[in-house]
């Protein structure tokens, strides 16, 4: 790319608003011969991008699609699912991946409440769900669109969007009921996106990212949007796997990619490790789930490039960045707030608490959701109102406190603390001492019912091989805790129930606990 080319696109994204679909076809006349989007199948390079993008969205708009109406998405990751996702945002639309774990009956509310009248579903998902389902939907199969777009050379009418347009809608994972649809505008994905894609192109490195997350997720739009803001290459995999996301890292040489901790941990695990080259790798991001201090020290060891931790919601409030290569001292934290967003730290009576207290966190940025798709209440319900000013801060649902020098250390979800006997119980200090035996490979801890003391804490542990019996494990532990922390019960489990982007579904363990009881 020509320096003046580079100077104009570093000029476009460093404006305080601009156009998704117009950088793309910006890139698509400057890097014409270099890949766009590739998957195990598929290769496109920037010359055909906005053209298949293009086709498809005038194909959407000749079937109905309103400004603003949603696009449902389905299926596993890979090359035809972005196209489409770029092209509903490209008609004035707005993208709206589904949850691929989702049972049928979620999945026909969230496509409901969305407002979608299409449905690009893939073969498998398709032959699980039968015909039947969504069938009010214009349903077309994901390995179809090239013959379901427009013909070659259309074009979508004319869409310039405004900042409050809306840009996708995220379906919230792990819950039960319909998940809640997280939206998304313009010009928060602008604000969100832009200035990493500068960051990018001012470094002056190929940008060669790996996805290995659902496209569904928003921790997955790291290693795919800014990317293409920024003229590079996004690889997507359908399904994570050490060997071939390995081979692949190796053979693209791979600049940026986004992991959540377990695959973290799976690659540090993974026998082959070391003999991949992974020296291309720039940046490493994390985010989703809690990123242990010693995983983080593993990964600074054995993967090349910085590793950066990502703290926030997708319905926003506060952004926390932890730079761990530059703060080896910190990795017990997830770091400061960044530019542009702020934190508060609040008991339960929403006051504000002394630096070094733990308390519940707010926070606010310039990322923030729009609101969830047709709940106000539930929308304003995860609101703090700050009583000085009238200010709007999003309840981050998590405990934590803030050292001298402004790194935000976690404590626990609030939903999860436990209280007995009148006394606040974090699980993180409970699961921090399980790890310390040697035989324990990973630890949870939830409060479960007690008629005693209202609640009491139970663990579960994934354990090694010839480990300790559970009854030793839970003694000793027990002897190193205070009274009132005490672990009423220790179960052994085979693997901790997650998510799809490995967080972990502590509903289950309740419910596990509860089934196998013993606790009073």
């Amino acid at each position: 790319m020509s320096p003046m080319n580079n100077e104009t696109m570093m000029s476009r994204l460093a404006e305080p608003f601009g156009s998704f679909p117009e950088i793309l076809m910006e890139w698509s006349r400057i890097k014409g011969d270099d890949l766009a989007l590739v998957d195990e199948q598929r290769e496109v390079y920037w010359a055909e991008l906005v053209g298949l993008v293009e086709r498809l969205a005038a194909r959407l708009v000749e079937t109905g699609l309103q400004r603003g109406q949603a696009v449902a998405i389905l299926g596993t990751s890979c090359v035809e699912y972005a196209l489409v996702f770029l092209a509903a945002v490209r008609a004035g639309g707005v993208a709206a991946p589904l949850t691929t774990s989702a049972s049928p009956d979620q999945l026909k509310g969230m496509a409901k409440d969305s407002g979608a009248a299409h449905l690009f579903i893939d073969a498998a998902k398709a032959a699980e769900l039968g015909p039947d389902c969504m069938a009010d939907l214009i349903r077309v199969p994901l390995e179809s669109i090239d013959q379901w777009m427009a013909p070659p050379g259309s074009r979508a009418p004319e869409f310039t969007p405004v900042p409050k347009d809306p840009f996708n809608i995220i379906y919230s994972s792990g819950t039960t009921g319909i998940p809640k649809g997280i939206v998304h505008s313009h010009r928060m994905r602008w604000r969100q996106f832009a200035p990493t894609a500068l960051s990018y192109l001012g470094a002056g490195f190929d940008v060669r990212s790996l996805a290995s997350t659902p496209l569904y997720s928003n921790t997955t739009m790291v290693a795919f949007l800014p990317v293409l803001l920024a003229g590079g290459c996004a690889r997507v995999m359908g399904k994570f796997d050490c060997a071939r996301w390995l081979a692949h890292a190796e053979a693209d040489r791979t600049t940026i990619t986004m992991l959540v901790p377990v695959q973290y941990q799976r690659l540090m695990d993974f026998a082959g490790f070391d003999s991949f080259d992974l020296s291309a790798l720039k940046l490493k991001y994390c985010t989703s789930a809690p990123f242990s201090a010693d995983l983080k020290r593993e990964v600074l060891a054995r993967m090349p490039g910085g590793l950066i931790e990502i703290y926030s919601m997708t319905e926003g409030g506060v952004v926390c960045l932890l730079a761990a290569h530059e703060f080896p001292d910190k990795l017990h934290t997830v770091g400061r707030p960044a530019p542009g967003s702020e934190l508060k730290v609040l008991d339960d009576e929403d006051r504000e608490v002394p630096p070094g207290t733990p308390g519940n966190l707010v926070g606010r940025s310039l990322t923030m959701m729009s609101g969830y798709q047709n709940q106000p209440e539930k929308t304003r319900e995860g609101y703090w109102i700050d009583p000085a000013d009238g200010g709007v801060w999003q309840r981050m649902g998590d405990i934590g406190r803030v050292d001298a020098e402004g790194f935000v250390e976690l404590v626990g979800r609030a939903k999860d603390m436990i209280i007995s006997g009148g006394f606040n119980i974090y699980p993180s200090d409970l699961e921090a001492e399980l790890a310390k035996e040697p035989g324990v490979v990973e630890a949870a801890v939830v409060g479960v019912p007690s008629r005693a003391w209202g609640e009491t804490p139970v663990g579960f542990v994934v354990l090694k091989d010839g480990a300790t019996e559970p009854a030793a494990i839970m003694a000793a532990v027990n002897a190193r805790l205070g009274k009132t922390q005490r672990l009423a019960a220790l179960h052994p489990i085979a693997e901790m129930p997650r998510s799809h982007i490995g967080k972990l579904l502590k509903t289950e363990l309740r419910e596990e606990a509860a089934r196998l009881g013993g606790t009073d």
